[in-house]
């Protein structure tokens, strides 16, 4: 005989109240039979018994197939076979499916016996008045055993789907803990790298400053003796010129960057604004317009920023005679514009013009002298910016607090951070201001 898997208290869906409750009943006496369907039909059961009687053992198997029983009834002897088998092949069939020998005599020894094997209870034939309250707790036994079955199960499946993500947890953990590990290896290779690269920067700037501090000496010393010879001017000395002090800038800006700053510290004086202005403007050869002008501010920084726009004018527009500075107080602010006819600034170009590090098709500086510009101005409580020159150009445009706005000043200047960028374009040692070298028809951020 061939045995199929137990099918699990859970599959056995029991009826709810007033549905019907499949009963198989293995008996071989009919007058047996008979009793058995008349006290389930007249007991107070909450279910509609619907009865199945066979008697023999293949009558019996076939049944437990194809009737899917909830609760089986049987005699405990037999022709050929008992009640012990009978609960066997119906246990095989279905886990913990509620079983009820009803005999006419059993021994104690044989009651425990049975009842110690896993049959549900037994109902001796001449008191089935006990056979209904014995369904009844078979059945509430069943269904809540299937309900328990369903609960572990549920509780397996989420335990199983725990131990899943937990693996999966386990596996992310290692996964970022081991990219951590190597975030810290590169930072600290790049850290490494970095003060490696400051160290050389500083290094070489300071052995390229002095030999570029003669060589400029030396040049601005013939210029001098041309000029007292009444020789004409050299266009080669004044492009080496050019040179030497493009590379006197780029290693300045070098020197700082090795710092890892742009501006230290500013320092308030009261400053007359248009006499700065009018200085530039001599040492550049461009006309200026201002009236008499105070704020309070830095000269040093303020210098460097307007000779930074001015010489990145003249070099924009092919010469000084195409740059104006103009300056005067308008609504409670110092506006000061430097404005030249050159090609102009392109609509792309304007929005990065200050970014740092932003240069023209020339790699002639480090990119800074824009960047450093708004920042010494936005320091000073102002703000720069960039449009269009009627007729063509660009003009920068500078709004800086007067004098009046300043009484209100309450000692205490802007906090710039500088970490992000690199050095302003000093003032030469020999004295002589270092302005921005940017490529033709574009200004240049450094």
């Amino acid at each position: 005989m061939t045995q199929v898997p137990a099918v699990p208290a859970s599959a056995l869906n029991f009826p709810p109240p007033g549905g019907e409750l499949r009963v198989l009943h293995l008996e071989d006496n009919i007058l047996d039979q008979e009793l058995v369907a008349i006290t389930l039909e007249t007991a107070d059961l909450p279910w509609v018994p619907l009865l199945r009687q066979v008697e023999t053992p293949e009558a019996y198997l076939e049944a437990l197939s194809e009737f899917r029983p909830h609760l089986v009834l049987s005699d405990f002897s037999l022709p050929g076979y008992d009640g012990l088998s009978a609960f066997e092949a119906a246990r095989q069939d279905t886990a913990y499916l509620p079983f009820i020998i009803v005999t006419g005599a059993m021994g104690e020894e044989v009651a425990v016996d049975t009842l110690r094997r896993g049959v549900t209870d037994y109902v001796l034939k001449q008191r089935l008045e006990r056979l209904a309250p014995a369904v009844r707790r078979a059945i509430g036994e069943a269904v809540e055993r299937s309900r328990r079955e369903l609960a572990e199960g549920e509780i397996r499946a989420l335990n199983a789907a725990l131990q899943i993500r937990l693996r999966e947890v386990e596996h992310l953990n290692k996964v970022a803990e081991e990219g951590r590990v190597k975030l810290e290896d590169t930072a600290q290779q790049l850290e490494e790298a970095l003060k490696l690269q400051k160290t050389f920067l500083a290094e070489t700037s300071h052995e390229l400053r002095t030999p570029l501090t003669a060589l400029l000496g030396y040049l601005r010393r013939v210029e001098r003796e041309f000029a007292v010879a009444g020789a004409a001017p050299s266009q080669t000395l004044s492009d080496a010129q050019r040179v030497a002090e493009n590379m006197t800038r780029l290693v300045n800006d070098l020197l700082q960057l090795s710092r890892g700053e742009l501006v230290q510290s500013i320092e308030p004086h009261f400053v007359n604004l248009g006499e700065l202005l009018k200085a530039v403007g001599r040492d550049y050869n461009v006309a200026v317009s201002t009236p008499e002008l105070e704020i309070v501010g830095d000269p040093g920084r303020l210098t460097q920023v307007f000779v930074n726009l001015v010489t990145n004018a003249v070099r924009v527009s092919g010469g000084a005679g195409q740059v104006g500075l103009e300056a005067r107080e308008e609504d409670g602010q110092i506006k000061v514009c430097v404005i030249d006819h050159g090609p102009g600034i392109s609509d792309e170009i304007k929005p990065r013009i200050f970014d740092k590090f932003f240069r023209g098709k020339e790699a002639g500086s480090a990119g800074l002298g824009l960047t450093i510009a708004q920042q010494v101005i936005t320091a000073h409580g102002g703000v720069i910016g960039v449009r269009d020159t009627p007729g063509g150009g660009a003009t920068f445009e500078v709004c800086l607090p007067s004098l009046d706005d300043d009484e209100d000043w309450d000692g205490h200047w802007a906090e710039v951070s500088w970490d992000d960028a690199a050095s302003p374009d000093e003032v030469g040692q020999d004295g002589a201001r270092q302005g921005e070298d940017v490529p033709e028809g574009e200004p240049d951020a450094g």
